[in-house]
């Protein structure tokens, strides 16, 4: 801690430097800095005050022999403990992205309903996740599928390192279960891709030419009311060179979905720059983000026993219930650790 708090006087200094803000962007980037180490300070002084006061509530209670306090405190012991992981934690999502929000989309695979359906639980999983954790989550695109469940679904995760914590899950997830939908009761394996992008702040400045740009328009087939249905309000952008194509149906005014449209795509093509650099860095981050059929990153077993297991650590529940209720974040830390 004396090292962050060191280096938050060294960046005032440098932020008192006349001249300071003549290069805006490397201004910035300072200023940002500054006030991530000023968050981890305050968040470690906090830990310890709550520590402290439950120090002197012990002793209190200890003298007074009051086990109802005393239960009280366990809990908080408890409470701190979790905090105390969380920020170690996050001391370890380092990159300039993670503390931002994310964008999530989920796509399924070959296999028709079975897989369509197996995307839908997916997105309940995530849903129930950002839940847990208290952060916002939005659908901006859903295609149904053709009888149950959905193609693909964009949705954003707003909150303190969303981004940090939901690019653990992208790749392929692999389902194998007794399929509803088979008359024969006969086992199914259903594969869904999951992809994750860093919201792209305002003050990065990601270049797009309208020209490059295809912007299409139709009638909304997802929920939202009568309204969606009645005008063409739902936009598809193509990013004609590189193919990127991203689209927004949730708002009722086509203008709104064309912003959204395009904070998503400003978005995918930022973590297509990130990835590219990472590659040309680090083989190790090319192998780590390879998405490909037949290469999953985690199973989900049903039938014929139960258990979730994560190829990259090797991590495995057996509680399959849980975990597709949302609770994933050991399978997450798991990762990021590794």
């Amino acid at each position: 801690m004396e090292a962050n708090e060191e280096k938050i006087g060294q960046l005032e200094k440098q932020t008192l430097k006349e001249g300071f803000w003549d290069d805006t962007a490397a201004a910035r980037e300072i200023a940002k800095e500054k006030s991530r180490a000023e968050e981890t300070v305050r968040g470690w002084h906090g830990l310890n005050k709550a520590l402290r006061d439950l120090e002197v509530l012990f002793e209190m209670a200890c003298d007074e022999d009051d086990e109802g306090v005393l239960e009280e405190i366990e809990g908080d012991v408890a409470a701190l403990e979790s905090s105390v992981r969380n920020d170690e934690f996050r001391m370890m999502l380092g990159s300039e992205e993670d503390p931002g929000n994310a964008i999530v989309t989920i796509h399924a695979g070959a296999g028709g309903t079975e897989a369509q359906d197996w995307a839908q639980m997916l997105l309940r999983m995530y849903l129930r996740w950002s839940e847990r954790r208290g952060f916002e989550r939005k659908i901006i695109d859903l295609q149904p599928g053709d009888e149950a469940g959905v193609k693909s679904v964009t949705m954003t995760v707003e909150g303190r390192y969303a981004y940090g914590y939901a690019k653990a899950e992208v790749g392929i997830h692999r389902l194998v279960r007794i399929s509803p939908f088979d008359t024969g009761k006969r086992r199914h394996t259903s594969f869904a891709s999951v992809f994750v992008y860093p919201e792209v702040s305002d003050d990065i400045d990601i270049e797009i030419d309208e020209k490059d740009l295809r912007i299409d328009t139709y009638r909304s087939s997802g929920a939202g009311g009568q309204h969606v249905n009645k005008t063409d309000s739902a936009v598809r952008i193509t990013h004609m060179p590189t193919g990127t194509v991203v689209q927004c149906q949730n708002e009722r005014s086509q203008h709104k979905n064309k912003a959204m449209a395009m904070k998503v795509l400003r978005s995918r093509l930022y973590e297509e720059e990130l990835r590219k650099k990472a590659e040309e860095m680090d083989e190790v981050n090319k192998t780590k983000k390879k998405i490909a059929w037949g290469s999953q990153i985690r199973s989900y077993v049903l039938h014929p026993y139960k258990m979730v297991k994560d190829h990259r650590t090797n991590k495995e529940v057996g509680n399959v219930d849980r975990v597709l209720d949302g609770d994933i974040d050991d399978f997450i830390e798991a990762y990021l650790i590794s």
